[in-house]
């Protein structure tokens, strides 16, 4: 489960992670009094949602006045980042920023262990300067039995050469950002930027969390960090109908039966749209195995209503879902629809009742279907197709 700021901050008071004063409201109102309750001198007014970009798209202000702190609620409330709406806003105390760095801890699957990362060129898009400049993001295997301990803190912080004065306010920072990972089940916990002020205090201005929903039998008080329905309605319609859905930031729609299946399908989509002007999967969604007809009409129509899609990627290995099914539901969907919104569809069958989904694809003849025998033929065909949409 991942949080959203203001509770990720719920948390780093929890553990004494040093952070600054803020205050989260619904109503635009509730800005002005938030900003003059935050003494005086400047606050940030910043969109709650799981997604990042909000500054590029608009949802993060500097409101000098509780005058513009109102304003900026009042633009940001009800607006829409990625397909998100923005529900509440955090109202947060400004401060004068002389430095910027980025602290983490996350769980590395592929060595079965945790990793802590740091580096001393905070306030920018991590993945960026990972794939630019990896040299400038430094990493520390922590093995689980041993645990991050100051020694190790201490060494991170040297190795990203963070400025003397303040290493050993960051050094602590990191194990109290380490408790709460192993207090709270967490499987990432992220700070960027961890901002030095003018006054050489360091605090963490930022926070995104995720936690471990396999371990929430341990922690009770987690449900309340839980939404009471999901933040995006593709993601609400999807779960009435009872899909595994989860948006992404691409453009090509995914969908397969099996999670497995699935992600590898995401994978190779991925790849392949790195020669296609680096366009990208836009959502993880499995029908099922035995998804009838109609859960695969209902599937395809939620993708296809994303905006955001260019083209989909149908991708079924016939096991307990046979192809004929899969078929049937797609011809199903863009009848309902209306047809396919002009976006292009690849299809990708194999498996129980191949022969008989391809046959009925055929004689349907429809347009915007196209037939791919492979997967790999299927990535490419598709990540062609919305680069040219």
């Amino acid at each position: 489960m991942d949080l959203y700021e203001y509770q990720a901050r719920t948390l780093y008071l929890k553990y004494a992670v040093p952070t600054i004063d803020a205050l989260v409201i619904t109503h635009a109102e509730e800005a002005f009094d938030a900003a003059l309750a935050l003494g005086p001198g400047p606050v940030v007014v910043k969109a709650q949602v799981k997604v990042g970009g909000r500054g590029k798209a608009g949802g993060v202000r500097l409101a000098r006045s509780p005058e513009e702190a109102r304003t900026a609620a009042a633009e940001i409330l009800g607006s829409s980042i990625k397909g998100h709406p923005v529900r509440q806003v955090l109202v947060a105390q400004g401060v004068d920023i002389a430095a910027e760095y980025y602290v983490s801890l996350l769980i590395d699957r592929s060595n079965r262990a945790y990793l802590a990362l740091a580096s001393s060129e905070g306030g920018v898009d991590i993945e960026t300067l990972a794939a630019e400049r990896p040299e400038a993001l430094i990493r520390a295997p922590i093995d689980p039995l041993q645990g991050f301990d100051e020694a190790a803190a201490n060494a991170l912080v040297a190795a990203a050469q963070v400025d003397s004065d303040v290493a050993g306010q960051v050094a602590q920072t990191l194990l109290r950002l380490w408790e709460l990972m192993r207090g709270e089940d967490a499987m990432l916990v992220e700070v960027n930027p961890l901002a030095v002020t003018s006054g050489r205090q360091v605090l963490a201005l930022d926070g995104k969390i995720t936690l471990d929903d396999a371990a929430a039998f341990r922690h009770p008080d987690h449900r309340e960090f839980a939404d009471a329905e999901p933040t995006d309605p593709l993601e609400a319609k999807a779960k009435a109908a009872g899909l595994g859905y989860v948006k992404l930031d691409g453009q090509i729609g995914i969908i397969g039966n099996g999670a497995g299946l699935v992600m590898s399908t995401l994978d190779v989509v991925a790849a392949a749209g790195e020669g296609h002007g680096g366009v990208k999967p836009a959502n993880f969604l499995d029908i099922g195995g035995g998804a009838s007809a109609e859960v695969m009409a209902a599937g395809l129509e939620v993708v296809l209503t994303d905006e955001r899609v260019r083209a989909v990627l149908v991708n079924v290995f016939g096991g307990i879902t046979a192809c004929d099914e899969v078929a049937r539901g797609i011809v199903a969907a863009l009848a309902a629809l209306g047809g396919s919104g002009g976006k292009q569809i690849v299809v990708r069958l194999a498996g129980n009742s191949v022969d008989a989904g391809r046959a009925i694809l055929a004689e349907a003849n429809l347009a915007p279907v196209h037939m791919a025998e492979t997967m790999e033929q299927a990535a490419e065909l598709v990540a062609s197709l919305a680069a040219a949409n």
